[in-house]
């Protein structure tokens, strides 16, 4: 496969600013071959090696899809297995989207639920969140997932392997059955 410049995948002149910002002119083999399906709107399953760029690879189609649309819902929801993998795919989203004005926030355990809980309540249209956590402000009704948009489901095979399978039934079946899905793996 020939590599892609950012700027021949049909990105938004904001997010190309963000891009840019962060130094990169070129995509990785697995954002060229991604990118293009998942800015179609069909389901992905991708799995490449930990460093390679999965995650600009679904961020930058969730922003795209996400700059037209209604503001200050949640439309994208990521679920990862750890909160430091959460807070990589949060500072991702921060800076691929720093120009499009969209708005990312983590939930995860560990900490207190307070700025999580504001978080929420400011309106926000992209969650990074660990299963368990986001199952319990689902129980509190304090996260609204009606809109959700698209699923990713980042490092799939190692929270099925820590025993997360039953958490993520439990939220798949509380989201809109019209959704875009991704599933990534190392």
């Amino acid at each position: 496969m020939t590599p892609k410049l950012f700027s021949e995948l049909g990105l938004s002149p904001e997010i190309l600013k963000g891009i840019d910002k962060l130094g990169f002119e070129q995509a990785a083999p697995i954002q060229a071959a991604a990118i293009p399906v998942l800015m179609s709107g069909k389901d992905v399953v991708g799995q490449s090696q930990t460093g390679s760029g999965k995650t600009a690879a679904f961020a930058l189609p969730i922003l795209q899809r996400l700059i037209p649309g209604v503001r200050g819902k949640l439309r994208a929801l990521v679920v990862a297995p750890t909160r430091e993998l959460a807070e990589q795919i949060h500072e991702a989203f921060r800076g691929l989207g720093a120009h499009t004005g969209l708005r990312s926030m983590t939930i995860y355990g560990g900490v207190g639920v307070g700025a999580q809980l504001a978080g929420l309540r400011s309106g926000v249209e992209i969650v990074v969140a660990c299963p368990g956590r986001l199952l319990d402000h689902m129980g509190q009704g304090a996260v609204n997932l009606s809109a959700v948009e698209v699923l990713v489901l980042d490092e799939a095979d190692r929270m099925f392997d820590m025993g997360f399978l039953p958490d993520i039934r439990k939220i798949v079946k509380r989201l809109p059955a019209q959704r875009q899905n991704l599933l990534f793996s190392a």
